[in-house]
């Protein structure tokens, strides 16, 4: 009797293992759930979002990125620079990111089916950048026309090189620049390191170098505006929290820091 005892007694403990067996098995996938989806010290981890901008806004996203992230703990935000024509062709081809700003609005225009409704979050306008000091002396546009100057212009591909062609031919005047750049920043760096004596460039761009150029103004009248529009993208996998930074971009801290790089109001 005994006998038959134990054996009822072994028999139910192998079944209760074989049923306990799968729940393990389930406990030990959510725990790894659970530990995947938290850093150590319990906290969550960071939703990470991947903004395309355009390069004239390299210096000025930083900062605002850092001062967003400090706001938000639970975001942290990546920015990828490029040409805003570069930027486009990104988001064509399926580039894994989350919000989108370009320096034209006719860039924004051909991604249309690929973002949300776009909002201006700033404008710019051109300068002349020169050397420190401008040694040639350039004055104004007209003066680029000199046979004798190297200058540099953006593509016209790009935006801040439509904007030089638009200036320039309104004043009917004949450029014919040493090359022409990717974007913005390349033409701020030939100037920079003396390859070219003159190049037009958004006057934010000027700004983040002013102990390497100077920048000339250009009237209102022969200026002019560019627009930035910023928009989510489509295949974001993080929709929500690409809305809300795009949203933060118009709010008054975001601007006044695009103010103090130079940028006008949208």
């Amino acid at each position: 009797m005994s006998q038959l005892f134990i054996g009822r007694r072994a028999a139910a403990a192998i079944v209760t293992a074989a049923l306990l067996v799968p729940l393990a098995a389930c406990d030990g996938n959510d725990g790894k759930k659970d530990d995947g989806a938290k850093k150590s010290g319990g906290s969550a981890t960071k939703t990470e979002l991947t903004v395309l901008a355009a390069s004239s806004l390299t210096d000025v996203f930083k900062k605002a990125g850092a001062v967003y992230e400090k706001e938000h703990p639970g975001t942290k935000v990546n920015f990828s620079f490029a040409g805003s024509q570069e930027l486009a062709a990104q988001v064509r081809e399926g580039a894994p990111a989350d919000a989108v700003v370009t320096a034209d609005t006719r860039t924004m225009d051909g991604i249309k089916v690929d973002v949300g409704t776009p909002t201006v979050i700033a404008k710019n306008r051109l300068v002349i950048a020169t050397g420190e000091g401008n040694p040639k002396k350039i004055g104004s546009l007209k003066d680029l026309t000199d046979s004798k100057l190297k200058v540099v212009l953006a593509a016209s591909q790009v935006p801040v090189g439509r904007y030089s062609k638009q200036v320039l031919d309104a004043q009917k005047l004949n450029v014919k620049p040493v090359s022409q750049e990717p974007n913005v920043r390349a033409v701020l760096s030939k100037v920079e390191l003396g390859e070219a004596d003159a190049g037009l460039v958004y006057k934010t761009d000027a700004a983040t170098a002013p102990k390497k150029v100077d920048a000339v103004d250009i009237p209102d009248a022969q200026n002019a505006v560019a627009s930035y529009p910023a928009a989510t993208l489509s295949t974001s996998q993080h929709a929500a929290a690409a809305a809300a930074f795009v949203k933060w971009l118009s709010t008054p801290e975001a601007q006044q820091i695009l103010r103090q790089a130079g940028f006008q109001k949208p």
